[in-house]
């Protein structure tokens, strides 16, 4: 059976109950099992990729062939699991507070990192997509993101285009196979 790569994308804002994160766990565990899911694809800065990077490190301790694998814009980065205990400790002294930090076993660069715009993190979405054989959202598409100035200096605002429902729909038109867990949770 063929290796299969999935990646997680959704809302910054994300919570979960006790029993939808045993839900989550149990289905990504079944993905492992019965789909061959082997690498997990990553972004950053939401509390969705967070919460499902913390339900695969878990699942990792009893599938130790999975790999996370990192995909970061310009502004990210990510720590490489064989450096986790050394930034934690340094972070951890500088905080005063035992800090735990996302840990990886590769950060991928794709193509357009260094070259993208100040929303690269579209970008970054696309490219994970495209290497990924099933993508994971969570998806509410009657989510609207904060309104925003345009600059510092501005007096006006504006609503910006949602990240999750531009992937979304980038993936729906790359013909990926999708699951929205907002529909199930």
């Amino acid at each position: 059976m063929k290796i299969k790569t999935i990646c997680f994308i959704g809302h910054r804002d994300f919570e979960i109950s006790d029993e939808n994160y045993e839900k989550l766990k149990d289905f990504f565990e079944d993905l492992i099992v019965s789909k061959n899911v082997q690498i997990f694809l990553f972004g950053s800065h939401s509390n969705f990729d967070f919460i499902c990077h913390k339900i695969v490190t878990e699942l990792k301790e009893k599938y130790t062939f999975i790999q996370r694998k990192c995909y970061t814009s310009k502004s990210e980065t990510c720590i490489l699991e064989s450096e986790r205990e050394h930034w934690e400790e340094i972070y951890s002294e500088f905080r005063k507070r035992k800090v735990r930090l996302l840990a990886v076993e590769e950060e991928v660069e794709h193509k357009t990192k260094w070259i993208a715009g100040r929303a690269s993190y579209v970008e970054r979405n696309q490219a994970m997509i495209n290497d990924s054989d099933l993508c994971i959202f969570y998806y509410d598409e009657s989510y609207k993101p904060q309104e925003r100035k345009y600059s510092k200096r501005s007096f006006s605002t504006y609503i910006p285009k949602s990240g999750t429902a531009l992937a979304y729909n980038y993936a729906k038109k790359k013909k990926k196979e999708i699951i929205n867990l907002y529909l199930k949770l």
